[in-house]
């Protein structure tokens, strides 16, 4: 330390360092604006999270959020005309935050955007986002995957469902990255019980394949947290005649 209270820069890195530090600044303030501007209530937000205690990690994490988020909503012709509820934004914010997997953030973003409208009075993903929020990277990588490779139809009534998709036990775990069966199992027990898999999900003690059908919420789901706004089964590109043939013990499968 210099006499004037300068640290001194023995390695000559100070305008390196200045310059990230300007670059940062930058992005950080580029996010606040764009949250400022779909959720008033929200630059405050940010600026609390600015001051939080681990405000360097949790502010770029934030930060991706906002900006895939924008990047989502320039797609869409009224952009500038587009608000989401503060309460919405908020919980994004706080709970968004504190995910670095870029898939998981992805999602958070997509959420952020299919919650924008002409009003930002919608409170409806505050249920997906209470489901994002129990998750892991893992469960996010493999509902993708059966989201992705099941075959979507509608019921009679309309409503959307998946064929059964069944994967052997080994590709399962290659997909979420575990390589131990017991967590492999909870995992798919965990995604069953929250309602993303269909009841009839996950591994039986003498298969050696496993369940991944995609349950209507969880395809729902799996829709908003891309971004999109209109009807899950347009975002599927399900045709009107499509129709599947449901069981009486299936009705609940409804969203």
């Amino acid at each position: 330390m210099t006499s004037d209270g300068k640290s001194l820069d023995i390695l000559g890195i100070k305008p390196l360092a200045d310059a990230a530090l300007i670059v940062v600044k930058g992005t950080v303030d580029g996010a606040g604006a764009f949250l400022g501007r779909i959720c008033l209530p929200a630059a405050e937000e940010f600026g609390l999270l600015l001051r939080d205690k681990v405000n360097g990690w949790r502010t770029q994490n934030a930060t991706n959020i906002a900006n895939a988020a924008e990047r989502i909503l320039s797609e869409r012709e009224n952009l500038h005309e587009l608000h989401a509820h503060p309460r919405i934004v908020g919980r994004i914010l706080e709970q968004g935050s504190w995910e670095d997997s870029e898939q998981v953030q992805q999602m958070w973003a997509g959420l952020l955007a299919s919650s924008c409208d002409a009003d930002g009075k919608s409170q409806g993903n505050l249920i997906f986002i209470g489901l994002l929020e129990q998750i892991t990277s893992s469960q996010a990588i493999l509902l993708e995957h059966a989201c992705n490779i099941a075959v979507k139809r509608r019921s009679k009534s309309g409503f959307i469902l998946a064929d059964s998709v069944y994967l052997p036990i080994e590709v399962i775990m290659s997909i979420l990255g575990i390589s131990d069966l017991h967590q492999a199992d909870v995992e798919l027990d965990h995604m069953r019980e929250i309602g993303l898999l269909t009841p009839d999900s996950g591994f039986q003690p003498n298969d050696d394949s496993g369940d991944i059908t995609p349950s209507s919420l969880g395809l729902n789901f799996y829709a908003r947290c891309q971004g999109y706004v209109g009807s899950v089964t347009d975002f599927f590109e399900i045709p009107p005649n499509n129709h599947a043939e449901v069981d009486g013990d299936q009705s609940g499968e409804r969203a």
